[in-house]
């Protein structure tokens, strides 16, 4: 059985093992060590990644109590340099610890048990079985950061099952044999299989960044220490761009987004207003024929455009209006009082070489022909 050095050591990044066992598998060779640091994925974590000699470590499991290092190549039976890589392993531990002090601070304060974690490249996700509001979660953010500040030592042990017996600890699931407690002094005793810091004054920044209602209680998005820094940095830069683009200072920008946004909603529906007016001008134009009648436009808004055509099927037997160009392609709305137009979808889609189809009144669609094609076509066609 392979030793687990990172049980013994979280920091251990360079080591030396003994290829035991070297085997092909469907995504790469499957590389099994006398001891391994390499964390397999497991409670919530992914695997560390890193490199046994030359050969690139891309994924670790662990199956019937074999470490399986899936390698980009095969390697001899033999000694080897093996390191991990170091800044992963660093910021997965950071952000584990993290959900661990977070978890047990909420766990405390507000009975909320963590009965889903999952950690990603991005950030990591906390499911607990109760909902908890704003102020509640800003309390025990804030309080996260003061135990980071405080440096408490964090404690992974295996107690005997006397010990455990006589423990109170966090648990998602029932555990049979050996079961690894991480211990941080005041706040939190979980069980726990991964790597962790040793002192929570290694986590750095915790920081929530989203919370939303599920199944009965709430899912949390959490960033810890290096995670949350860039995090913040691209956050900054941000609002910095969006500062300079707005003319208004950092701490401003909601109000002058709301300002903005209430511009763009006057001038939408002072927009949707002289559209509905140019509709009616369009209308105007044209006099009363048996025929059809085809408009091609680039301007009018949705709300306008369907006016249009109501108005025009007044006057011919079917109105068809084209909005886009010939560059990007047109969208149609086509109605009529006297045409059965979903009977006629198909054929006039093939003329105009479009999709669409709709109500016996109406009918909607795209289509890629020219504008002289579409307008030719109807100008000819009797239906």
């Amino acid at each position: 059985m392979t030793e687990k050095l990172y049980y013994s050591d979280s920091h251990l990044f360079v080591f030396e093992a003994e290829v035991l066992a070297c085997r092909e598998g469907k995504n790469g060779w499957e590389i099994v060590l006398d001891r391994t640091a390499f964390f397999p994925e497991g409670g919530g974590q992914s695997a560390d990644a890193g490199r046994i000699g030359e050969a690139r470590v891309l994924d670790v499991h662990e199956r019937n109590g074999e470490i399986r290092h899936l390698c980009d190549r095969a390697l001899e039976p033999g000694r080897y340099n093996c390191e991990l890589d170091r800044e992963k392993r660093l910021r997965r531990m950071q952000n584990h610890s993290g959900e661990h002090v977070f978890s047990g601070i909420a766990h405390k304060k507000f009975g909320a048990e963590n009965v889903g974690f999952h950690m990603a490249d991005e950030c990591m996700t906390i499911d607990f079985d109760r909902e908890l509001d704003f102020e509640q979660l800003s309390e025990v953010e804030y309080e996260a950061n003061l135990a980071v500040r405080a440096n408490v030592p964090i404690r992974a042990y295996f107690p005997d099952a006397a010990e455990l017996a006589a423990l109170e600890y966090r648990s998602k699931k029932e555990l049979d044999g050996a079961v690894r407690i991480v211990e941080i002094a005041g706040i939190d005793r979980c069980a726990c299989c991964a790597p962790h810091v040793s002192a929570t004054g290694e986590i750095g920044l915790i920081k929530l960044l989203t919370a939303e209602r599920h199944r009965g209680g709430v899912r949390l998005t959490l960033l810890c220490g290096m995670d949350a820094v860039d995090d913040y940095r691209r956050k900054q830069q941000s609002a910095t761009a969006i500062s300079a683009l707005l003319s208004a200072k950092r701490d401003e920008i909601a109000p002058a987004v709301e300002r903005l946004l209430e511009t763009e909603s006057q001038l939408k529906a002072r927009l949707s207003e002289l559209s509905m007016g140019y509709a009616g001008l369009l209308a105007d134009r044209f006099a009363p024929t048996e025929g059809n009648i085809c408009v091609f436009d680039e301007v009018l808004s949705d709300a306008a455009a369907r006016e249009l055509v109501n108005r025009l099927v007044e006057k011919c037997a079917v109105a068809a209006l084209f909005m886009g160009s010939d560059e990007k392609g047109w969208h149609y709305i086509i109605g009529s009082r006297r045409v059965d137009l979903r009977a006629c979808a198909k054929t006039i889609n093939a003329a105009v070489s479009g999709r669409g189809g709709g109500r016996s009144e109406m009918i909607q669609g795209s289509a890629a022909a020219a504008a002289d094609t579409i307008r030719s076509w109807f100008e000819r066609t009797q239906f």
